[in-house]
């Protein structure tokens, strides 16, 4: 049975808000959760970055943390890791998201923290991905778009990591 456009469209408005209260009152209905709105995005692909509870809600109902968006391919876990959530990541991992998924343009989560030097969120996410060191499709690894961006504290912590922790080649 399809989902009633109109509530997954308030459960993703009020995910996008932050809205606690409203989410988990539209989440008593019981609706499928891993639905999409209008725009063809699931509530848990929208939810607003600084509100890990509310993503938490939905994670708690059943949505999937690794549903690619339709644009780019990107899971929350890529928007968390590039805009420096670490607390929505930790809730992420918790319910079963993988960084080891790359977006369209063969990022990890892990590229994209490094590339912006989001440090606590790269250290968070290198022991949890499975190849700390693949390049993306431009042929950079996390530890080349951190020294391109002079993101230097994450390029060296990366150098270090390396080879505390070598890579299969």
């Amino acid at each position: 049975m399809a989902e009633a456009p109109d509530v997954v469209n308030r459960l993703s408005t009020a995910a996008a808000r932050g809205d606690l209260r409203e989410t988990e009152q539209i989440l008593k209905s019981n609706i499928n959760v891993n639905a999409r709105n209008k725009f063809g995005r699931t509530p848990l692909q929208v939810v607003k970055l600084g509100c890990p509870s509310v993503a938490e809600a939905l994670l708690r109902a059943g949505a999937d943390p690794n549903v690619p968006d339709p644009s780019g391919g990107l899971r929350l876990a890529h928007d968390a890791a590039r805009d420096g959530y670490t607390d929505m990541l930790e809730v992420l991992l918790t319910y079963g998201a993988d960084v080891s998924l790359q977006d369209d343009a063969g990022n990890l989560p892990l590229h994209l923290a490094a590339r912006e030097g989001h440090q606590d969120v790269v250290e968070l996410l290198a022991p949890r991905t499975a190849h700390p060191f693949l390049p993306n499709r431009a042929g950079l690894t996390p530890l080349q778009l951190a020294s391109q961006h002079n993101k230097d504290v994450t390029a060296r912590w990366f150098e270090n990591y390396r080879h505390v922790h070598p890579q299969p080649e």
